[in-house]
């Protein structure tokens, strides 16, 4: 990220209200507020420090990011004293204050002209961000991301929030924003009704272009100084310019013309508060559950069409509570770090290999803060300590590595306090598939992270032409009664599930024909399992499990699928079960026309070294 950036801040404000106050306050008790720029008025500070100003907050804030080439304040000449004096005690240059002449309400130029004045004057040619000096934010601000969702957009960007209770749209400049986008589509200022309840401050990133071309054509046409605001400048740019939107999760104070000496005195007294409080005593935990493939697999990674559901059987949880740095803590088993000698290094390499779970965090983590950035989802300044644990068996093909990152996917998500309308969860699934493919190098597809994210039974389209327009697939949950009888069978020794795909994607890649006549097979076995579980037709969904597995094998070979996972497959078809992969192997998925039969089939598998248990589904939680 570039700090070719310039930031001005906007301190040219004159008499007001709540300087009126403070003059009639003063004259009865000695305040000593008199005379003192709003800017400049103190408030609490920070982390348990000091009363300091809003321009200090700003200044520290601006100092310890280091990501603009400069900063300069535009003020009047009323104030200007006040603000030499601040630059001289606080390390700031005293040439980059900017005077703009005025000296009382009446002769004001705007906040525009004030911008305007800025760039001209100091040569300013880059980017500009532009922020009111007498507004405070939530100590957890985090200025760095907004400029970094700035930079990667193509356009200007405005800052807004979700308005307050009690806050009327008749104050604020009004936005209404694409949630898929973040282009603002419509702006108004101050209007008396509005159909959201996003915000607008005067905090807002420009790009070089913006203020060479727009902004002297938005000064030439409007000459009055009550047109020349920031929030009449925006009503006219939206509808001329590219304007994205960055909803930030906070609400803003600002020590404005009409704020009375109470509300800043309420405001001295205390921080501005978060509109989600976290306790940092509370401790977030956040489970994701493990899948059976159902119908369709593998086909999903081949823009087919799947069937799977989520299993209370097994499960991956992810805790993390917040801390004073970030950390992320290894799993005693799974992420082992000490052994009794080099034979027990060796024996639990060979079984377990080296890959944890500790990597799936941290991945998840740099995902997840890439997307926001990107995305416009601002986040608080807020660290976390985060562990994870699981009981789902490696290697067996149940999706454990995306249930981990699922797991920790909603762990943030609760812990920076975002909604589906952050990340909606039809993304959730792409972004989990994205830690797992982009950051690991792990082959995988999407139907694992889709139940995982939706939870129950669902039916999923992953068709080119759909995948190609919106970006994910099609994801319908199954309100359909599931057969009682379905259990697991997997290998308490299991190989690698990783190496069950063989060539089959290089040569779908490549075009082959049967490999893609295939892929359609298995969409249409889904299109008929779907039809048969809502119509309740469990002998009917059995024979085409049966039917999966047999295309699969005659796709994959045995070669590829692994004699282990055949003699599971064989297993169960001994005892009458209709069978089938659940992923990519390591284990088998069945359903039992005779329930009689599940006892004798556990024994058998015991002995051949095989583990038998029936299936329990997870359904979503009640809203």
């Amino acid at each position: 990220m570039s700090n070719t950036m310039t930031c001005i801040i906007l301190v040219a404000g004159h008499n007001n209200s709540l300087e009126r106050q403070i003059r009639l306050q003063d004259e009865n008790n000695d305040l000593g507020l008199h005379g003192i720029p709003k800017a400049l008025l103190p408030v609490q500070g920070r982390n348990g420090k000091p009363e300091c100003s809003i321009l200090d907050l700003w200044w520290d804030d601006l100092q310890q990011r280091r990501q603009f080439s400069s900063v300069f304040l535009v003020t009047n000449a009323d104030k200007y004293k006040h603000f030499e004096r601040w630059a001289t005690a606080n390390d700031f240059p005293v040439e980059n204050i900017i005077n703009d002449g005025t000296t009382t309400h009446c002769n004001r130029i705007g906040a525009v002209a004030n911008f305007d004045l800025a760039l001209r004057t100091k040569g300013i040619t880059g980017d500009v961000m532009v922020v009111s000096g007498d507004m405070l934010t939530h100590e957890d601000f985090d200025i760095n991301g907004v400029k970094r969702f700035f930079d990667h957009q193509s356009g200007d960007l405005a800052i807004y929030y979700t308005m307050k209770d009690d806050e009327k749209t008749s104050t604020r400049g009004m936005l209404e924003v694409d949630p898929h986008t973040k282009r603002v589509v419509r702006f108004a200022e101050k209007p008396d009704t509005w159909p959201t309840r996003f915000a607008g401050v005067v905090f807002y990133c420009f790009k070089a272009k913006t203020c060479r071309e727009q902004l002297p054509e938005f000064m030439a046409a409007k000459k009055k100084v009550e047109e020349r605001s920031f929030g009449h400048f925006m009503e006219w740019l939206v509808p001329r310019g590219q304007v994205y939107g960055m909803k930030v999760p906070t609400s803003f104070k600002l020590i404005g013309p009409s704020t009375s000496l109470d509300e800043y005195m309420q405001v001295k007294s205390s921080r501005v508060s978060s509109r989600h409080q976290v306790n940092k005593d509370s401790r977030i935990t956040q489970r994701a559950y493990a899948r059976v493939g159902l119908m369709g697999n593998p086909s999903d990674g081949f823009n087919g069409k799947t069937i799977a559901m989520s299993i209370k059987n097994f499960w991956a949880e992810v805790s993390v509570w917040e801390s004073e740095k970030l950390k992320l803590l290894p799993h005693p088993i799974n992420d082992p770090s000490e052994f009794s000698g080099l034979s027990d290094l060796f024996v639990i390499s060979g079984k377990e290999g080296y890959v944890g779970g500790l990597r799936l965090m941290q991945a998840t983590c740099k995902k997840f803060y890439e997307y926001c950035s990107e995305k416009g989802v601002a986040l608080p300044k807020r660290n976390f300590t985060m562990k994870y644990d699981t009981n789902i068996p490696r290697q067996v093909g149940l999706a454990g590595s995306s249930c981990i990152v699922t797991a920790c996917l909603k762990s943030l998500m609760k812990f920076y306090c975002l909604t589906e309308s952050d990340i909606p969860k039809c993304i959730q699934p792409s972004l989990v598939l994205s830690v797992e493919v982009e950051e690991l190098y792990i082959t995988a597809g999407l139907q694992d992270r889709v139940i995982q994210s939706y939870e129950g039974l669902v039916y999923m389209d992953f068709s080119k032409p759909i995948m190609d327009s919106q970006g994910y697939g099609n994801y319908e949950p199954l309100d359909a009664k599931i057969p009682d009888t379905l259990f697991l069978l997997y290998a308490r020794d299991p190989s690698d599930s990783g190496r069950i795909h063989s060539d089959v994607k290089d040569r779908w890649r490549a075009g082959d024909q049967e490999v893609i006549a295939a892929m359609q097979k298995f969409a249409d076995l889904t299109d008929q399992g779907r039809e048969a579980l809502i119509n309740g037709d469990f002998k009917k969904f059995g024979e085409l499990m049966d039917a999966n597995f047999n295309l699969r094998r005659e796709l994959y070979t045995d070669a590829a699928l692994g004699r282990k996972n055949i003699s599971m497959i064989e297993l169960g078809r001994r005892f009458g079960a209709h069978m089938k992969f659940p992923g990519s192997g390591g284990a088998c998925v069945g359903m039992m026309p005779d329930p009689t039969n599940l006892g004798p089939l556990s024994t058998t598998a015991q002995q051949e070294g095989f583990v038998c248990i029936p299936l329990i589904p997870k359904y979503p939680d009640p809203e």
